[in-house]
């Protein structure tokens, strides 16, 4: 069956000749990277608060469904580990078939691409909300326009949760995840950390892209300085960090664990059991800022006002400003993307780190 055979087919059922709304629920088809998936928590707020009786589900990659759980306001993920680089056709048709039994009355498409657009086309979910863009106007029908002059992602997301020409918010609203103290609790007991003492600090060393990720030999030196200092320390990552965390853990001696492995639910736990989070700017930075957790976060080649979390940072770290620039030699540079997380010292970072967990009492 072609593409446009099976898209006639759908929208023959009698249900999706209904309005879009009442109480049907709603779509989220959002970025498969952890802090744009943590980011799409402002948009699930404002719907809620749009339509408070209408489900909200989001389609998910396997890594990223665990979110989903903690994310007050959502009903349930759809998980499609979709290719980024092929077109199966096959796959885009059962993925439809699947969103179609849900029932959907609203798809809203945070993403600018057209494959994101495909399967709700499909699927014949009603309205189609989502930004032009990649020549995809026939697989939407409410179709926005003028994100190219709105600076933040989360403008660009937000906006698509509001009604087609309302005006931005002066503050979005935060993101939040929630991790039940029970569950914390059971996990703590399952991994043998109940009884760590505290204070505990986690380490985020993983990080995608040039001149984010601080180096593992300056994550080691934080590592020893703060078990020194009698602070536990719990490296946190996926399994491309495993390698980094041995060094770590090696540098830093009995008091540090590596924590790090194949499932998103046990960071996202950890994150919430610590008292205090050191991350490169990377998703583990956004999970940890949304569970409230105090972090302090390293930006290099990224502005901490168009990359950061919306939620609030216990300290902001950069490179120093009156350093020659490595790149242009420039002194000084005003350009963000010739920056290197790398120029930040480690003694930068224990004194943040310090000052963090004094403030909350966690440190005499």
């Amino acid at each position: 069956m072609n593409l446009s055979s099976y898209h006639d087919k759908m929208i023959s059922n009698s249900y999706l000749s209904a309005p879009a709304g009442g109480g049907a629920p709603i779509l989220l088809v959002t970025y498969m990277w952890i802090g744009d998936y943590v980011r799409s928590h402002t948009v699930v707020k404002l719907l809620r608060a749009r339509w408070p009786d209408r489900p909200i589900d989001f389609v998910t990659s396997t890594l990223c469904a665990p979110l989903l759980d903690y994310m007050p306001g959502v009903r349930k993920g759809i998980v499609c580990d979709l290719p980024r680089r092929r077109l199966p056709i096959g796959r885009y048709v059962e993925f439809a078939r699947r969103l179609r039994a849900e029932g959907y009355g609203t798809a809203i498409m945070l993403l600018r691409t057209w494959k994101s657009a495909l399967a709700p086309f499909l699927a014949g979910i009603p309205e189609r909300t989502g930004f032009f863009g990649e020549l995809r106007a026939g697989l939407i029908n409410d179709l926005r326009w003028g994100d190219h002059r709105l600076e933040r992602m989360i403008d660009c997301m937000g906006a698509l949760a509001l009604p087609k020409g309302a005006p931005l918010p002066a503050e979005w609203p935060h993101p939040e995840l929630v991790v039940p103290a029970a569950e914390r609790a059971a996990w703590l007991a399952r991994r043998g950390l109940a009884a760590e003492p505290r204070p505990i600090v986690a380490l985020a060393p993983g990080a995608v892209g040039r001149g984010k990720r601080w180096s593992t030999r300056n994550y080691a030196e934080l590592a020893r300085r703060l078990a020194g200092a009698g602070i536990f320390v719990w490296v946190l990552g996926g399994p491309n960090e495993t390698p980094l965390a041995r060094e770590i853990v090696a540098a830093g001696g009995a008091r540090v664990r590596d924590l790090t492995g194949t499932d998103l639910r046990d960071a996202i736990i950890a994150l919430a059991a610590v008292d205090a989070a050191v991350s490169n700017d990377s998703g583990l930075m956004h999970v940890a800022a949304a569970i409230g957790t105090p972090t302090v976060a390293l930006f290099g080649p990224t502005s901490p006002r168009l990359a950061g979390p919306l939620n609030p940072l216990a300290a902001v770290i950069e490179p120093p400003a009156d350093r020659r620039c490595p790149r242009c030699g420039r002194l000084p540079c005003d350009n963000v993307w010739h920056r290197d997380v790398d120029e930040i010292s480690p003694d930068r970072i224990l004194d943040a780190v310090k000052a963090t967990l004094a403030s909350k009492g966690g440190l005499s």
